[in-house]
């Protein structure tokens, strides 16, 4: 089986406040992209990564679009060959090869697997500044990547738009099972996540 990583890096990431898109702002000495293309590459045959137009350099290196389900759709139709597709954030540069293959080897049965962790804040549903709801924090998990897909349910579904790659194999009825993340796996959005992920990284 062909196994192919996307990893969407077309962001702007202006919450970061970089110069360079978020993908390529230096983390550790080097772009943060590259801590997850070298986990990546250690379990997929190939990696594809979706980046600004101007930093394109194809076959691997391919044009992303506005959003992020036009980046990961550009990646996958540079990757006909995949068979099954791991799609992680360049922002989460602290995946792991084990957390990798932890969602590679539970696919069996399934369409999809995440990482993800227990929610442990409580949450409320807010509309127009008023609390309406609480859910059962105890039934919530807060989604990371990698998100590993069989490619064919990946390719029937990405033609939707989501922040959430799983969302849209949910949305065609695929079964989608979840594995534990690590905490530690947490997406860089802040000048203040550079800070911590260089004191993990480092």
């Amino acid at each position: 089986m062909s196994v192919v990583g996307i990893i969407p890096a077309a962001g702007a990431g202006e919450r970061l406040g970089a110069d360079v898109p978020k993908a390529f702002a230096f983390l550790g000495g080097r772009p943060m992209v590259e801590w997850s293309l070298d986990v990546l590459r250690e379990v997929c045959g190939r990696v594809v990564v979706a980046v600004p137009e101007e930093r394109a350099h194809p076959p691997d290196f391919v044009a992303g679009g506005a959003t992020r389900s036009e980046s990961v759709r550009a990646a996958l139709a540079a990757a006909p060959e995949a068979d099954i597709v791991v799609v992680h954030d360049a922002a989460r540069p602290m995946v792991t090869v084990d957390l990798v293959r932890r969602c590679l080897d539970a696919l069996e049965g399934y369409d999809g697997v995440i990482a993800a962790v227990p929610v442990t804040d409580t949450v409320k549903e807010v509309e127009q500044g008023e609390v309406v709801r609480t859910p059962d924090r105890g039934r919530l998990w807060a989604a990371q990547t990698p998100q590993v897909f069989r490619a064919e349910a990946l390719r029937r579904a990405s033609e939707g738009e989501a922040t959430d790659d799983a969302s849209l194999v949910e949305a065609i009825g695929g079964r989608v099972r979840v594995v534990e993340g690590l905490p530690e796996n947490f997406k860089v959005t802040t000048p203040l996540d550079v800070r911590v992920a260089e004191m993990l990284l480092c």
